[in-house]
């Protein structure tokens, strides 16, 4: 296990396959707010850099899927499927995703069924998502979406929690049967027939 310090003076311990940065905030008494994976592509990888020291500087433990390292030739699905698959796992309990727009993030996120993911650009958006959609999963453009408006984006998704209200529950129940349905079919087919 290898140290690093943050440029805000935040210690993070970083493991691996996932790298988790785990921060020591001396303001929180390393007091753990949420468990967060993040992900990007060379798109968003920037981005992410600057969202991770955020997560981690305001007490949050952080789970990296990558890129460790920028790539002009990586590929999103490479990074976001595991992070969306980990929020399923509930081995984190969100994930934000970052590539170029955002879109082919949210695209690959949500192949993983279980995975709620959204490209968001606005702060309602980011709340709503999660207090009426159990958005579980929050996706950003690094090549359209500045830094202090992302930080703003990620503040309110992370705060925000879901309102089980039996409306917002019989819309995911509408959702989750869909998933079901496309796990048994594929083209038109079921799997047995294949």
């Amino acid at each position: 296990m290898e140290g690093r310090v943050s440029s805000r003076g935040h210690r993070f311990n970083v493991e691996h396959p996932a790298r988790r940065l785990r921060a020591v905030n001396p303001e929180r008494k390393g007091e753990l707010n949420m468990r967060v994976g993040v992900a990007a592509d060379h798109g968003g990888f920037e981005l992410k850099r600057q969202l991770v020291e955020e997560l981690a500087a305001t007490g949050h433990d952080v789970v990296d899927f990558g890129a460790h390292r920028f790539d002009p030739a990586d590929d999103f699905p490479d990074f976001v499927v595991p992070l969306a698959r980990a929020v399923v796992e509930r081995t984190v309990e969100r994930g934000l995703a970052v590539c170029g727009s955002g879109v082919g993030a949210s695209i690959a996120a949500n192949k993983v069924p279980g995975a709620r993911a959204a490209l968001i650009t606005d702060v309602y958006s980011a709340r709503q998502g999660v207090e009426d959609d159990d958005m579980n999963m929050m996706c950003l453009g690094g090549r359209v979406v500045g830094v202090e408006l992302a930080r703003d984006l990620l503040r309110a998704f992370l705060k925000a929690r879901y309102r089980p209200a039996e409306r917002f529950e019989r819309r995911l129940a509408k959702v989750a049967a869909l998933e079901d349905e496309s796990s048994r079919t594929t083209h038109g087919r079921t799997r047995n027939e294949e």
